[in-house]
C-alpha cells in the first residue's frame, strides 16, 4: 500500500492508503475525492481526472505520454507544469507520499 494525499482547492486534505498497481483516478473515486470525476473510466478521453502533482512533496511523477499530453491541453482549469491525468498515475512505491492538488 502507498500513501496518497489529495488537496482540495480550499486547502483541505484527505489521505488514503492505495493498493499498488491501482491507478490514482480509481483510488480517488474509491475514496470519494471531490473534483475527480473520471467520466471516461480512465480511457484518456475526458480529462475529468486532472490533478497537479505538488512539487513540494518531492516525488516526481514523470512526464505525460503523448496522448495524455494532448488531453492536458484541454483541461477545464488550465494546465500547469505538474499537471497529470490521475488515470495515468499508477500506485507504486516510488509514488508513496505523493500529494495531488485538485484544480478548481
Amino acid at each position: 500500500m502507498i500513501k496518497v494525499i489529495w488537496v482540495q482547492p480550499d486547502g483541505s486534505e484527505k489521505e488514503a492508503l492505495v493498493e499498488e498497481g491501482m491507478n490514482l483516478m480509481d483510488a480517488a473515486l474509491e475514496h470519494d475525492i471531490e473534483g475527480v470525476i473520471g467520466e471516461c473510466g480512465g480511457s484518456m478521453a475526458c480529462a475529468t481526472c486532472h490533478v497537479e502533482v505538488d512539487p513540494g512533496c518531492g516525488i516526481p511523477a514523470g512526464d505525460p505520454q503523448p496522448m495524455e499530453n494532448e488531453m492536458l491541453d484541454v483541461v477545464e482549469y488550465g494546465r500547469t507544469a505538474t499537471s497529470r491525468l490521475s488515470c495515468q498515475l499508477i500506485a507504486s512505491p516510488e509514488l508513496d507520499g505523493i500529494r495531488l492538488k485538485i484544480p478548481g
